[in-house]
């Protein structure tokens, strides 16, 4: 079935509480979930959808592959470069799996006319890494992600809920071993190596999930990194050495990116799930990019942001920017700043810069 409805694996799993509780608690208590309000609600259900679906027997999870990453370009701060995510490459993941979804439901309710289904990816309360795990597909990991020995990490997950009653299948074995490559490739120290991660740490969630000013300490770990990552992934032995053609989009070029207005933003990206920072967040990731790359050659483009952009998030970012790559002409747009700008985090930062 998988081939046909061009995923790289289907497994099914009969629904049943998950002993993942107390950890659940621990976790949000700790506040790890950050600005992700979102995972403090419907907990109950996320530990057994039948607390919400009470006729729910069995789920069926489903991984669609994505293209891997290419490498990383080691001119990216002569090029000024970004990178973006490789499951970011084209139309929103979440219309291409929901269409797989729908798809399979399909073929469910051909098989069984009067079965019950309901589709999810990721947007739903539903722990799908677990369920995926219960459903053969793989392993999770140390980096936190569903790990397959032939498929790799390099896919999507997407659930069905269905009143079909199926029997378990077996579950895969842990293959990390010993390896922490994954943990050692994270810049930012998010991953522990004891299977956990503190997403305030994650560079996926500070390029996308956090909404207000990245923390100072964290800047210059996200290197060119402007919408999520792919490091742990990369650095993983079961993904392989692959080679993947060259895709722009996931390398676009900073300068132009900062220049963007809402209307640019909304036609580049409506239709793919960058769309999620919103042009103030992606602008923001931006100025960092462009921070460390240590290129004077974007000091012009950061200038204008600081001078012009109407979002004061972009603005802080661009003086935290400018401070870093230092010169003449980076220091008078500081100054100006400093003296004109409206708003205090700005002028802050542009003092910050300055000193």
């Amino acid at each position: 079935m998988g081939a046909a409805l061009g995923v790289a694996r289907v497994g099914v799993a009969p629904l049943a509480p998950l002993p993942r509780g107390p950890f659940l608690a621990t976790w949000l208590a700790e506040g790890r979930a950050g600005e992700m309000a979102y995972l403090h609600e419907r907990t109950a259900t996320r530990l057994d959808p039948r607390a919400e679906f009470p006729w729910a027997r069995s789920i069926i999870v489903v991984a669609l592959a994505h293209p891997p990453p290419p490498p990383l370009d080691p001119e990216w701060r002569s090029r000024l470069t970004g990178r973006i995510a490789a499951y970011a490459l084209g139309v929103d993941y979440h219309q291409r799996l929901a269409a797989t979804l729908d798809a399979l439901a399909a073929r469910v309710r051909d098989a069984y006319p009067a079965a019950r289904c309901l589709a999810y990816v990721d947007t739903g309360p539903l722990l799908e890494r677990e369920w995926a795990m219960r459903a053969g597909l793989g392993w999770i990991g140390r980096n936190t992600l569903v790990l397959d020995r032939r498929a790799g990490s390099y896919f999507l997950l997407g659930e069905l809920l269905t009143d079909l009653e199926f029997e378990a299948g077996a579950a895969a074995a842990d293959h990390c071993g010993t390896c922490t490559r994954c943990v050692a490739a994270c810049p930012t120290g998010a991953l522990d190596g004891a299977y956990t991660m503190d997403p305030r740490r994650c560079i996926s969630y500070l390029t996308i999930e956090l909404r207000g000013a990245i923390p100072l300490a964290l800047r210059p770990g996200l290197g060119n990194w402007i919408f999520g990552c792919d490091l742990c992934q990369q650095a993983c032995p079961w993904n392989g050495a692959v080679e993947t053609p060259w895709a722009h989009e996931l390398t676009p070029y900073l300068p132009n990116l900062l220049a963007m207005d809402e209307h640019a933003f909304r036609a580049r990206y409506r239709q793919t799930v960058v769309w999620r920072t919103k042009r103030e967040g992606l602008l923001r990731n931006v100025a960092v990019a462009l921070g460390n790359s240590g290129n004077p050659e974007a000091v012009p483009a950061l200038a204008r942001a600081l001078a012009s952009d109407p979002s004061a998030l972009v603005r802080v970012h661009a003086a935290w920017a400018l401070g870093r790559l230092g010169g003449a002409p980076g220091r008078r747009a500081l100054e100006a700043a400093r003296r004109g700008d409206p708003d205090a985090a700005v002028v802050a930062e542009a003092e910050s810069g300055l000193g």
